[in-house]
Order: structure tokens, then C-alpha cells, then sequence
């Protein structure tokens, strides 16, 4: 017994002397080359030098623990291990860590905690007691984690926090952490904190080094300035401010809405651009932007909308309809300049327009271009042109290249009209050169007016009284108090009044020499009594608006 208790002690005292020492040979099979036997190769976790205490204690035949204590030391491979005390299992290979524990991984992390199991022949440790992994930007603190030292991945699954350059915190439920990548994977009531975010989710991919954030389920997002994105698919680079969204993501931005198949996003040009069944709407314009491909420029306050564009202006019982194969919205001040006064008023030039940009409040001071194909719908007014300029200062449509106004049953053409609003109602318009107003009685038959230049006025939003002005020619089939015909006045006259009542024409009025003939209803066809130039366009013309939106 006395050379029993000696040889130990000699153990104890060689093994506290020695430099390092292995243990929990780990063994992994390899096929080989030529004749698929099998190998060992040997893992080995090593003592190193500076251990205050290590004894050897023997459980059974097969199985003895090694105890460590004070200032601990361990190695395996690129991978450190400190610690205030251990345990080792030598036929297991798992260690036991106490106090202090702190992991190394080679230059990819270090990871602090009370407690440390480690499985030395599989290379995962599992820490238990205010857990901290450090890798390159980012912290994570966690009660318990699995991580793997091969992998570099560190699991949690009783909450985690992860703070990014000591301002971005990120916390949930469960966490997958890809050190070597610096890739974080969150699950269960994922919540982003940042002096410029706020964002919820339920699971969300982050890098740590680039700061970016990839949504794969329902995710909110509210920043400082109160905007607010709601999206399930996408990224967002929260240093950067670039986004890329899909899956008909959702964006409230003070007065602004959007949404689209596609959004991207960038913070730094301020630019939206929206593909695949886009829509803006302006809450306090009241305007409403449709479009498969939708440009927004926030800083230059303008939007470019392509692929089967419309526009809505909302109106509070008749909102107006416009689309085109291009829309287009700006400044006015961006498009005259920033003069302290600018007035320009040439109805010759087709121009009319007045700002004063002393008062140039951001509601007035836009325009709106339409080009190619522009159809207009409103219940009581429908229009079709090939390109249009509105301006919000003066509430102005310039309708230009074979414009075309229809009211009820009344059609108006010209070189150029200018269609005048108050109220976002029509109030009056103005047709410059080759000026022509069809009014139909029944089918087939046409009170019809002509001149260089009408002034149209409405009342309620249909045409209330007409002026044609200049070489002025009717035809106007004259009825009794029962509406029977009684004859055709076609005549000619420098200026000529026309009335409405309702959407017929009740009374023209001649106010200069007139030259014409009454013809008895007999002895004319209405289908002969057509003024030159005569073309009734219903075939074009915007019955419903379903007739712009399915164009």
C-alpha cells in the first residue's frame, strides 16, 4: 500500500512538471486510397503550462478524470481554452469548465461564460452563465449557447441580445450566429433597435460587418422620422440606407405611400423605384399613382411612372382619371427657374400660366406632364389628347396634338384647349384654332358650331354655355316645346352664344351680321348637314374608367 500511495504521488508530481499533457483521444475514420481500410487520426486537447493544481482520480477501470484548478490552460488545435477550474473525462473526451471561462477561436471569436461543456471529439461547446461572444462589430449576450468550434456557429435558443458598433441592439427569442461570417439568424420576436430604426419581426437574417438585414417573414420597420416599411422579403442596409424589398412590400412615409411587386430603395439619392403593379399615393394631394414601373425622387420631390401609368385626382364626388404611355410630376419652380416673380400669359403660344414664387408653397408649386395616348376620365367630363400639361398653381389642363373634350353629349375639338378647373372642378376651357363643338340630338342627328376660337364655361361639371369666336358657323336643328323638329338653321356669324340646358342645347344666339338659311326639316337629310372638318370621335372616347385601368 505504501508503494501504492508513493507511485501516485509521483504522478501527480512528473505530470505538474511537465509542459503539457494530452488527453481523450478522438477517433475519426477515413477511407483509404487503395484498399478502403480504415485509420485513426487523433485529436488531441492539450494542458498547458502554468496549471496551479492538477490531480488524477480514477472512477473505474475504463474512465479517470483529470482536475484542474487554478489559472487553466487548454488547446486544441487553433482553439484556446481558459478557465478557473476543470474536469476532464479522459474516456469521453468532454471537459468541464468553472469561472471565468473564456474561449478563443482562433481570430474569428472569443466567447466569455460561467460554465463550459465542451465535446472535444466533436468540437461543440455549451456555455451556460451570461454568455458573451465577441466577433469583429458584433456582441451577443445569452444565457446559454451551443457553439460549434469547427463551424464557428453559436446557437441559442433561451434569448440573446446582439449589439452592433454600440448602437444597434438586436434581440429574440432563438439565434443562429455564423462568426466566421459575421451572419446572425433570428427567430421568434425578433426586435431591432437603432438610433435610426426600429424594427419587429419574427425571423430575420444580419450581418454584422455590413450591417444589412434580410427579411424572410412579416418585418415593421419605423424610423426616426417616422416612416414606416412593412415587408416579408427583401434587405435593407441600415448604414447605407439601400433597400431592396418584394412580395408587395409597404411604405408610409409622412404624406406618402407606396407599394409594388418590387421596391428599391436609397436613402442617400432619395430615390424610390417601384416595378410591377406599383402605387403612390399622396394623402394630402389626394392624388393616386399607378404604374408597373414607378421612378420617386423624394430630394427633387418628383415621379416618373411608365408600363400602363395612371393617375388619380381624387375629387370629393368626381375624381379625374388620367393615364398616358408616360406621367411625369415635378417643381414648377425646378422646371421656370427660382425667379422671385414669373408670369407668362400667351394664348397664342398655347401657354398660360402665372407663379409667384414669393408664395410658392409646395402644393402649388408642381406640375404634371402626360405624354402619348393621354385619355382623361371623370363622370361628368372625359378628354383625350396626345400629351398634357397641368399646373397646380393655376389649375390649368393644356391639352395638346388633336385634343378632344367631351360633356354629356357634347363634343369639343381644337388645335390646342386649355381646360380650366376651380375646385378640382371643371369651371371653364378655351379652344385655340380649328375650334369644333358637336352636340348629339339623337343618332345621326348633329347641332353643330365652328369658329377660330371658343370659350366654354360649365356649371355642375357639364358645359353650360358656349362663345365661338372668328369665321363662326352653325347648324342647329331648331324643336318645339315637344322636341319635334321644326328646321335646320345653318348660318354663319362672327360671334355665336350657344345655351345648355341639362346636356341639350336649348337656345343659340347670333351677335353679329349673320348670314344663313332655315331649311325645312323635309327638305334636308341630316346625314348631308355636316360642317367641314366633321368628325364624331365616340369611338375613342373613355366611357368608365375600367376603360383606362384595362387599356
Amino acid at each position: 500500500m505504501r508503494y501504492k500511495n508513493f507511485f501516485y504521488s509521483l504522478i501527480f508530481t512528473i505530470a505538474g512538471s511537465l509542459p503539457c499533457f494530452s488527453f481523450a483521444q478522438a477517433i475519426s475514420r477515413t477511407p483509404d486510397s487503395e484498399n478502403n481500410s480504415k485509420k485513426d487520426s487523433v485529436q488531441i486537447v492539450e494542458i498547458l503550462p502554468g496549471v496551479k493544481s492538477l490531480e488524477l482520480r480514477r472512477v473505474d477501470d475504463s474512465t479517470s478524470l483529470q482536475i484542474l484548478a487554478g489559472n487553466v490552460k487548454l488547446r486544441q488545435g487553433k482553439t484556446l481554452f481558459y478557465s478557473d477550474s476543470c474536469v476532464i473525462n479522459n474516456r469521453t473526451g468532454v471537459l468541464e469548465a468553472f469561472g471565468h471561462v473564456h474561449i478563443i477561436n482562433a481570430d474569428t471569436s472569443d466567447i466569455w461564460s460561467d460554465y463550459l461543456q465542451y465535446l472535444s471529439n466533436k468540437k461543440v461547446a455549451y456555455l451556460k452563465g451570461n454568455v458573451k461572444l465577441v466577433s469583429g462589430k458584433g456582441v451577443l449576450t445569452t444565457p446559454d449557447l451551443e457553439y460549434d468550434v469547427e463551424t464557428k456557429i453559436g446557437i441559442y435558443t433561451h434569448g440573446g441580445k446582439l449589439v452592433t458598433n454600440k448602437k444597434t441592439i438586436l434581440t429574440s427569442k432563438e439565434g443562429y450566429y455564423y462568426t466566421d461570417l459575421k451572419d446572425a439568424y433570428f427567430k421568434q420576436n425578433v426586435v431591432l433597435d437603432d438610433p435610426a430604426y426600429h424594427l419587429k419581426t419574427d425571423s430575420l437574417l444580419f450581418n454584422t460587418e455590413n450591417e444589412t438585414a434580410r427579411f424572410i417573414a412579416y418585418t415593421y420597420i419605423k424610423d426616426s422620422t417616422g416612416r414606416i416599411i412593412e415587408a416579408t422579403d427583401g434587405y435593407y442596409n441600415l448604414s447605407s440606407g439601400k433597400a431592396e424589398f418584394g412580395n408587395n412590400p409597404k411604405i408610409r412615409d409622412g404624406n406618402l405611400f407606396v407599394t409594388g411587386e418590387n421596391v428599391n430603395n436609397d436613402d442617400s439619392t432619395g430615390i424610390i423605384h417601384i416595378t410591377g403593379k406599383g402605387i403612390m399615393i399622396d394623402t394630402v394631394a389626394g392624388r393616386s399613382v399607378f404604374g408597373d414601373e414607378i421612378t420617386i425622387n423624394k430630394k427633387a420631390n418628383t415621379f416618373l411612372a411608365t408600363q400602363k401609368p395612371l393617375i388619380i385626382i381624387k375629387q370629393e364626388n368626381d375624381s379625374v382619371y388620367i393615364t398616358g404611355d408616360t406621367l411625369f410630376s415635378a417643381r414648377l419652380s425646378d422646371l421656370y427657374g427660382k425667379k422671385d416673380s414669373l408670369t407668362i400669359d400667351t394664348i397664342q403660344d398655347s401657354k398660360v400660366l402665372s407663379i409667384n414664387n414669393s408664395n410658392n408653397k409646395d402644393s402649388t408649386n408642381r406640375y404634371f406632364q402626360a405624354f402619348h395616348h393621354v385619355r382623361i376620365f371623370s363622370d361628368s367630363l372625359q378628354a383625350v389628347c396626345d400629351s398634357l400639361f397641368y399646373s397646380f398653381e393655376d389649375s390649368v389642363f393644356r391639352l395638346f396634338t388633336n385634343p378632344v373634350v367631351w360633356s354629356k353629349e357634347s363634343q369639343i375639338t381644337g388645335d390646342t384647349i386649355l381646360l380650366f378647373t376651380k375646385n378640382k372642378k371643371a369651371d371653364h376651357l378655351k379652344v385655340i384654332d380649328n375650334s369644333f363643338l358637336i352636340n348629339k340630338v339623337e343618332d345621326g342627328i348633329y347641332n353643330q358650331i365652328k369658329s377660330s376660337r371658343m370659350d366654354g364655361y360649365f356649371k355642375d361639371g357639364s358645359i353650360d354655355s358656349v362663345r365661338a369666336k372668328g369665321f363662326a358657323e352653325c347648324i342647329y336643328y331648331m324643336q318645339d316645346e315637344d322636341s319635334a323638329f321644326t328646321g335646320i338653321n345653318q348660318s354663319q356669324c362672327d360671334i355665336i352664344d350657344i345655351y345648355f340646358s341639362g346636356q341639350e342645347l336649348e337656345k343659340v344666339a347670333f351677335r353679329s351680321e349673320v348670314k344663313g338659311t332655315i331649311w325645312p326639316m323635309k327638305q334636308k337629310n341630316p346625314s348631308e348637314m355636316k360642317l367641314t372638318n366633321f368628325k364624331w370621335l365616340d369611338k375613342i372616347r373613355p366611357k368608365r374608367k375600367e376603360d383606362l385601368i384595362n387599356k
